[in-house]
């Protein structure tokens, strides 16, 4: 801990997630209603899954989730925000694309919707209209939030956004005490930023870069503790 003390936490290590802002040709980001069971509410949302495939870069897991979730493929692919959503109990970071250039698509070979999914809505919602959800307290889903306020200062602002290869994956066995190095992502193979490729290379890309990619998935888990 800071200044050189002792101190116990739970930590639930995370394979990592992915979520999508796409924006059609008319500057509505696609938004879909899907119900919460641990709030009991249904709440507006980006298209998001979790890293949870051997070996798939998550740009690929993005494309993944969008034909998945909302039926839809991108021509253009930008790599908007990475965010920690917890970072008082979990390691999870979460990698969040800019879509573009969309069109319809079937669902990948072998998905079956199920569960919180069988009674999920889409509609495409014009992104100042979004962005006063956000203000209204209407879309209450973090990443949806980080999202739709990023995706309307690129709109607006034209901020240079990393490559898409931006995020690299890292590996490395758990430190003293069987605890994964602070510095570095646990062995369960979660995304961290590769701050290297970030400040070498700057503005928006389409192409796909790779960096290594994890071992596997497996996560332990432990029950969070409130901090």
């Amino acid at each position: 801990m800071p200044g050189g003390g002792d101190s116990v936490r739970e930590v639930v290590h995370h394979p990592g997630a992915v979520g999508v802002v796409a924006l059609d040709d008319q500057d509505r980001v696609v938004m879909l209603r899907q119900y919460r069971h641990p709030v009991g509410a249904h709440l507006w949302e980006v298209p998001a899954g979790l890293l949870d495939v051997d070996g798939e870069p998550p740009v690929d897991a993005a494309r993944r989730e969008l034909a998945e979730e909302v039926q839809l493929s991108a021509e253009r692919w930008s790599l908007l925000t990475t965010q920690h959503p917890s970072p008082g109990f979990c390691d999870e970071l979460v990698v969040l694309y800019l879509a573009e250039g969309l069109s319809d698509v079937a669902r990948p070979d072998g998905f079956t919707v199920e569960h919180e999914e069988l009674d999920m809505t889409v509609e495409r919602v014009p992104l100042a209209q979004a962005v006063q959800w956000v203000f209204d307290g209407t879309i209450r889903n973090s990443l949806a939030v980080i999202g739709v306020l990023a995706a309307a200062q690129v709109r607006a602002g034209s901020p240079q956004l990393r490559p898409l290869d931006g995020v690299c994956w890292s590996t490395r066995s758990a430190g003293a005490h069987g605890l994964p190095d602070p510095l570095r992502r646990p062995a369960c193979g979660a995304p961290v930023e590769c701050e290297v490729a970030a400040q070498e290379r700057g503005g928006r890309h389409d192409q796909v870069g790779s960096h290594s990619q994890p071992d596997r998935r497996g996560v332990p888990t432990a029950q969070p503790r409130r901090q």
